[in-house]
């Protein structure tokens, strides 16, 4: 009995062992294998990638034996033989080269082409490089992706500026095999919808800072206008009337008053539009109207205007910091005291002016502190670890306070001069009073949307309540 029990024992328990072996050997999968035609800087780049993230990668190429040095890893063969091997083939050659895809018809039947080309200027060809890769092998699935992606972003990896990944295409099952490749590479995929929006999506490389065009043209203009403007109330009328050649002031005292009026206009306009759609709330009593387009293009340019603005800002404390130093200011005290002292002659001080002087630069200290503040706070790495609430109080709260600032550190500047009948040379005001009538007209609007009445009517709008028209409430009562 003992001794059938122990049999059977025994072949009860010998099916539950199992055996011992590398994790390695028995459960790794299948390497994926993608096939790239090109052996550029692109492709080479794009492979490098695939192959760290895990696929096996081959290459196509015209001159299999004698093409650049490939990843280590990587195989190349013939186009025919890499195009057999794959489902999937990136198409890293220029479109110009496209031709000989068409003898590849029969082995790129069914398999999914991802288009990376781009061309040279916008309009260049009748139709966008990935339609035309669709009708040169109508039996592949074609995808326009990977383009707005460079071969030195590849190999460094995604990051802020190149994280997202466009891709179009007429097939989802394609669109969707490469939106895996790119999610595994570690980017973010957008998908544009069908083939047709392959043109646009070739457009976005050969835009030129986009959100920073009309930016740009404001401030170019802005400072080409007022230097226009003061060395001809400061240098030409002083050779006019009194025949003194002040030109070279024009290097340091005129840029170092031009560079302050641009920054503070182009800082009130970073506020200016937010105030002018508060009002269209208030006017037509809702949110959920639409702005004009207008003022949509100007709200989403306000971070360039006010980088901008910093920057103007910074020119101008650079070149304050460089006034001690010039030749002509220092020549100019020499003489002073030279001549005080022959005269023997002393000078009091002026409580006035000092008082005036230190308040100036106090709160122009002050309003480029709060400038930088608001500089530091726009950059992605600081904004992203920011709560909503803690970004809007530094850029509304503090930006508003900025402006206040700065504009208070030009009147201060300007002072009484305003009084002065000389200082209307040629009957024009100066400079400093033209760019103070911007920022002053934001404030003076901000003041009157803080009032408790209009806050009041503008806070509950921003929160879904919506203003009822007087016909509509006549016709409801009529149909009722």
């Amino acid at each position: 009995m003992s001794a059938d029990r122990l049999s059977n024992m025994s072949k009860e328990v010998k099916p539950e062992s199992v055996s011992l072996c590398p994790l390695g050997t028995a459960a790794a999968p299948e390497q994926e294998l993608l096939c790239i035609f090109g052996t550029g800087d692109f492709g080479r780049s794009l492979g490098q990638r695939l192959l760290q993230t895990g696929y096996k990668i081959v290459y196509g190429s015209r001159r299999p034996h004698s093409c650049a040095p490939l990843p280590q890893g990587a195989q190349v063969t013939s186009h025919a033989a890499a195009a057999q091997s794959a489902t999937l083939v990136f198409v890293c050659i220029h479109r110009e080269h496209y031709d000989f895809l068409e003898t590849l018809a029969p082995q790129l039947k069914g398999k999914v082409l991802v288009d990376v080309s781009n061309n040279l200027k916008k309009d260049l060809y009748p139709e966008a490089n990935a339609e035309y890769l669709q009708r040169l092998i109508p039996g592949a699935h074609v995808v326009k992706a990977f383009n707005t992606l460079s071969a030195w972003g590849l190999q460094n990896g995604p990051s802020d500026a190149s994280r997202q990944v466009y891709l179009c295409g007429n097939s989802a099952e394609a669109k969707q095999g490469v939106a895996t490749v790119a999610t595994k590479l570690g980017f973010t995929v957008l998908d544009r919808g069908s083939l047709s929006a392959a043109r646009e999506l070739e457009d976005f490389p050969l835009q030129l800072f986009p959100e920073w065009r009309l930016p740009l043209r404001l401030a170019i203009g802005l400072t080409a206008f007022f230097f226009f403007y003061v060395v001809m109330r400061d240098v030409v009328y002083t050779y006019v009337g009194q025949g003194k050649d002040i030109s070279f002031r024009i290097m340091v005292s005129m840029a170092n008053k031009v560079f302050p009026i641009v920054s503070l206009i182009m800082l009130s306009l970073c506020y200016l539009p937010g105030v002018i759609a508060a009002f269209l709330q208030l006017y037509r009593g809702t949110k959920y109207k639409r702005f004009p387009d207008w003022l949509d293009r100007w709200m989403l340019c306000r971070k360039q205007l006010g980088l901008l603005a910093l920057g103007f800002a910074f020119l101008h404390v650079l070149y304050t910091l460089i006034i001690p130093i010039r030749h002509y200011v220092r020549f100019k005290i020499a003489a002073s005291t030279i001549s005080k002292f022959k005269a023997n002659q002393t000078m009091e001080l002026d409580n006035t002016l000092a008082w005036r002087t230190d308040s100036y630069f106090s709160v122009g200290i002050l309003g480029f502190g709060l400038y930088v503040l608001l500089g530091i706070t726009s950059l992605p790495s600081v904004s992203n670890a920011l709560s909503w609430r803690e970004f809007s109080f530094i850029q509304s709260k503090l930006g508003y306070l900025t402006l206040f600032f700065c504009t208070f550190h030009t009147y201060l500047y300007g002072w009484n001069k305003f009084l002065s009948p000389s200082y209307y040379k040629w009957y024009t005001p100066p400079a400093y009073m033209l760019c103070l009538v911007v920022p002053t007209v934001v404030i003076v609007l901000k003041l009157l949307i803080l009032l408790p009445c209009v806050d009041r009517s503008l806070t509950r709008i921003r929160r879904g309540w919506e203003r009822t028209d007087p016909e509509d409430d006549s016709k409801n009562l009529l149909l009722t």
